[in-house]
Formats: C-alpha cells, sequence, structure tokens
C-alpha cells in the first residue's frame, strides 16, 4: 500500500448554483448544479498514513491545527476509513492558493484535493466518479473540483448516485473569469449555515428548486452553442436568486459587501455600453465577472480602476484535480 500521496485540485464557481441538502452527513444537494473549473484558485494537499501516530496530525498553510480546527478534516479521513476497513492516522500538509471560507470555493479545491490524496495513500484506486462521491462528503461543491472546465453535480437519488460529471474540458471554449477580491476574511456566515437557513426560512426555496432545473436546461444549451450572452445572463439570474433566498431567510442576512454591489453596477454599465460581460457570487462578497477574451482588456482596466490591480485576479477554465510527486 503506498501510504503517501500528493493532489492537487482547483477551485470552480457555480455558474448555476448549489444550495441547500437534503441529507446533511452525506451532503447530497436538493438540485443539480453546474460549475466552471478556475485555473488561478487551487490546493495542494498531501497525506501519510503513518502507524506511529496517536491522533491524525493536520498543518494548513504552516499552521499546526488543534483538534477542534482539524475536525472537518479528520472527520473526512475517518470516511476514508471506515471505507478501507484501516485504522491508521494521517500526517496531512494541506497549502491553499485561495483565500479561505471567502466565497471563492476554498472547500472546494481543499477537499478534492484531500479526497484525492487520502484515497491514494490508503491505496483506494478510484476512478473520477467514485473520487467525486468521496469529495462530496468532504464539501458538497468539492464534487466538481474533480474534472476540469465546466461539470455537472448530480444531484442523484442516494450516495451512489450523487457525483458530479463533465460537460466540456477546460480547453473546450477560450472564457475568462476576472475574479474581484473585495474582501479575503473568512464570512461571519457559513455557507453550510446559510443554507440551512435559507432551506428552512425563506418562502421562496421550493420556486428556487423549479427555477434551478429550468436553469440547468438552458445553460446547458448555451454551452454547446457557445453562446456566451445566455450562459452570462442565465448565470447571472441564478446568482442574484440564491442570494435572494438570504435576503428572505428569517431573520434574514446577506453575503453583500458595498463594494460587492459596486462591482455589480460597474458589470451592468459596461454592458450597457456594449460591452457583454456578467457576474456572479458564491457565498461571499467576492464577485466573478465572466468575460470573452475580445473584451478582457476593457473590463480588466474598469475594475481595475475601481478596485485596485492587485485585487482583480485573471482566471480561465482550470484542470481536474492532479496526483504531484
Amino acid at each position: 500500500m503506498n501510504k503517501y500521496a500528493k493532489a492537487r485540485a482547483h477551485t470552480n464557481i457555480a455558474l448555476i448554483k448549489y444550495w441547500g441538502k437534503r441529507d446533511e452527513r452525506l451532503k447530497l444537494p436538493t438540485t443539480n448544479s453546474l460549475s466552471l473549473t478556475l485555473n488561478q484558485f487551487y490546493t495542494d494537499t498531501s497525506v501519510q498514513f503513518d502507524e506511529r501516530l496517536v491522533s491524525d496530525q493536520v498543518c494548513f498553510n504552516g499552521k499546526i491545527l488543534d483538534q477542534a480546527a482539524a475536525r472537518r478534516i479528520t472527520n473526512f479521513l475517518d470516511v476514508v476509513r471506515t471505507q478501507t476497513g484501516m485504522q491508521t492516522k494521517a500526517r496531512v500538509q494541506t497549502t491553499n492558493n485561495v483565500p479561505t471560507a471567502a466565497g471563492l470555493a476554498s472547500s472546494a479545491s481543499g477537499f478534492a484535493a484531500l479526497a484525492a490524496a487520502a484515497s491514494r495513500a490508503s491505496g483506494m484506486r478510484l476512478n473520477h466518479r467514485e473520487l467525486s462521491r468521496l469529495a462530496r462528503r468532504g464539501s458538497g461543491s468539492a464534487t466538481r473540483s474533480i474534472d476540469g472546465g465546466f461539470v455537472e453535480w448530480h444531484r442523484g437519488i442516494g450516495d451512489r448516485t450523487s457525483f458530479a460529471t463533465p460537460v466540456a474540458p477546460k480547453d473546450y471554449w477560450d472564457l475568462n473569469v476576472l475574479a474581484i477580491l473585495i474582501d479575503e476574511q473568512p464570512k461571519k456566515i457559513s455557507s453550510s449555515k446559510g443554507m440551512q437557513l435559507s432551506q428552512a426560512t425563506s418562502p421562496y426555496y421550493a420556486e428556487w428548486e423549479k427555477l434551478c432545473k429550468q436553469d440547468l436546461k438552458k445553460i446547458k444549451i448555451a454551452i454547446k452553442t457557445k453562446d456566451f450572452e445566455q450562459l452570462g445572463r442565465i448565470a447571472e439570474e441564478n446568482a442574484m436568486r440564491m442570494h435572494a433566498l438570504t435576503l428572505s431567510a428569517s431573520p434574514d442576512f446577506s453575503y453583500f459587501a458595498a463594494d460587492s454591489l459596486k462591482a455589480m453596477r460597474l458589470v451592468q454599465q459596461l454592458r450597457a455600453n456594449g460591452i457583454p460581460c456578467y457576474f456572479t457570487m458564491d457565498a461571499g462578497p467576492n464577485v466573478k465577472v465572466l468575460v470573452e477574451p475580445e473584451n478582457r482588456a476593457s473590463v480588466l482596466s474598469t475594475l481595475q480602476a475601481a478596485f485596485g490591480n492587485d485585487k482583480v485576479v485573471v482566471a480561465a477554465p482550470g484542470p481536474g484535480v492532479q496526483y504531484l510527486k
């Protein structure tokens, strides 16, 4: 058994959002979702199972985590141990090239990389579909970071049928995502808590589920036909519908910051001036702007003038999980 492995996984930006679970333990979603894996944000994670250890040791961005802080990672390792029948504790080292818990899908890249490294180090040999199912147990959105390019997560009818599959590879369509780093601090309300509150209290949640199904069908057609304006419009509307759930929850809450609203207005102004670009936001204040390469320079200069050169990162479709030496 190879007791050591290292993997890299990239974040993804959901174009059709995942916002709600029907099974908290298995992280089974209420709806399908669709994302684009990004090349600029990623997590590197190594896992070494060592029989001399009496407990898991987790080093995150150079800092040793205490048991409370490492619990989510330890719980995931327990899933791997249960599936393999092993008891050995592990040494985990993970480095994030993405702000943590700031709405930039750090948990997606983090648990996708952890799933890949832990499964291989434990002797499991999983294909992408099986690895996607395993990653889901750590973070729902991680199920989509196993593959590159456009990826769909199927809600399934249970654990075995809830996984992600590729829709189009990373080199299928030359697009850019401009990520505006408005606030890189961890958000006050986690995605999990936000989902639970929205699902339990928003009077519009059932309608959200219906609209997601419609949005998914339309956006897959837009991807197939490379209809950028249709893709962007659907993604923007779907994002705003998700955030409408937080505003209509009880008590209401929001992931918007003042600069989030400023970024949205700038994108709308650029569109009004004939430059096609569209925004989306996950559970955090940072805004991502979809744009085609021929319009990237003008959109980038506008956003840099408003937020600063170092606050706008140019990303493109990224790869699936990779194993590192």
